[in-house]
């Protein structure tokens, strides 16, 4: 028997079309953003001659924190007659830092500098690169499964440890606070006093200490800070009962962000001291903190510095942040990147120096870094 023939209908036929539509779209646009960057990139080094070309990937492009860093890395490439490119600008935002890798390995380029995560697409990425004798560099964030030639960044434990010293400083000056109101208002009444001591943290509860942690950034680098905090605190807390959290904070863009820090402010338990762990986190929280009125409840530890971050420590609404040498940390990646060009390794990391900026010396940095004694 004669099996009977299938009829294929225009609409049968329609997905299949309109996939082919697709992969012929994405594979046309692909080769014209490399056109364009090649392009752009011939345009701005016209008349000049470099030995290599680098480029840097960034998650986000708007910080100060990520401007200061390849500013940094651009003045060190400029002293080895290098270029260093950033695909942080208007062509490139609507890329992910996967898909941006993608684009700076079919280019061909001497070297990527790529803020990583442990995710296995980018450990396949780097890898690729590797195998195309594209060193790559991980810059913040790290990809300790991968090929990648080094990583420069911070010491997440000594991080850790300063964030930890800060917190007691924090619980120290709150408890000095309690003994002395209860020496103004000893004559009050007990209902009084109850009340103050759940205001300043007194015995009648734990001191509650939340880090906010990134959903999508490098958890490993994450937990060591965590436990450079925790150690320091169980260390020198003394009686002291202190609570350390976790709070994870969406940061698929800065809308995401900002709700995910103002949910913590909705919630019945709101900490007596945040830590932030970059500089948007930073930002939203001080925002946060104003909004929901909790200036001197609600205690600061942000990172990096803006002039949002140093006004808002000169009015005492956050507490101290950490400054992170960036300029350093992206003459580190040029460095690592030459030096594996010229002798096949490097170090495998780079630190980059830290510093604290509180209410004894926000001054300096709002002044531009004049010592105090030149008003």
């Amino acid at each position: 028997m004669q099996a009977p023939k299938r009829k294929f209908s225009g609409l049968t036929l329609l997905p299949v079309f309109l996939s082919v539509i697709c992969v012929v779209f994405t594979v046309v646009m692909a080769v014209y953003v490399l056109w364009f960057y090649q392009g752009s990139y011939q345009e701005e080094t016209a008349g000049e001659t470099y030995d290599r070309y680098y480029i840097m990937i960034t998650q986000d492009d708007k910080s100060s924190f990520w401007q200061s860093v390849y500013q940094g890395a651009c003045e060190r490439a400029l002293q080895e007659n290098v270029y260093v490119d950033w695909l942080g600008n208007d062509q490139f935002q609507d890329y992910s830092v996967e898909e941006q890798m993608e684009i700076a390995i079919a280019s061909g380029v001497d070297g990527i500098i790529v803020t990583a995560d442990e995710s296995d697409e980018m450990t396949a990425l780097i890898d690729r690169a590797a195998a195309q004798d594209i060193p790559v560099v991980t810059l913040y964030g790290d990809n300790t499964h991968s090929a990648r030639c080094s990583f420069v960044g911070v010491g997440s434990y000594n991080l850790g440890r300063e964030y930890g010293r800060q917190t007691l400083e924090i619980v120290r000056e709150r408890l000095a606070e309690t003994t002395e109101k209860r020496l103004i208002i000893g004559h009050a009444d007990a209902s009084m006093m109850e009340t103050e001591e759940v205001e300043v943290g007194s015995e009648a509860r734990p001191i509650r200490v939340t880090l906010l942690v990134n959903s999508y950034a490098n958890s490993l680098d994450q937990n060591i800070i965590y436990s450079g905090i925790q150690e320091a605190i169980e260390q020198d807390r003394g009686e002291t009962v202190i609570e350390l959290s976790l709070q994870s904070v969406d940061d698929t863009n800065a809308f995401s962000v900002e709700e995910s820090v103002r949910d913590i402010f909705m919630e019945g338990s709101i900490p007596d001291i945040l830590i932030c762990l970059n500089e948007l986190n930073t930002t939203c929280a001080y925002q946060a903190v104003v909004d929901y009125n909790k200036v001197g409840t609600v205690s600061i530890l942000g990172h990096y510095i803006s002039d949002t971050i140093l006004n808002a420590i000169d009015r005492n609404v956050i507490y101290a942040t950490v400054d992170i040498d960036t300029p350093q940390m992206g003459g580190f990646c040029i460095d690592a990147l030459q030096e594996y060009h010229d002798l096949g390794y490097t170090s495998q990391y780079f630190t980059a120096d830290i510093s604290l900026i509180s209410k004894e010396n926000v001054g300096e940095y709002l002044r531009g870094g004049e010592p105090d004694g030149n008003e």
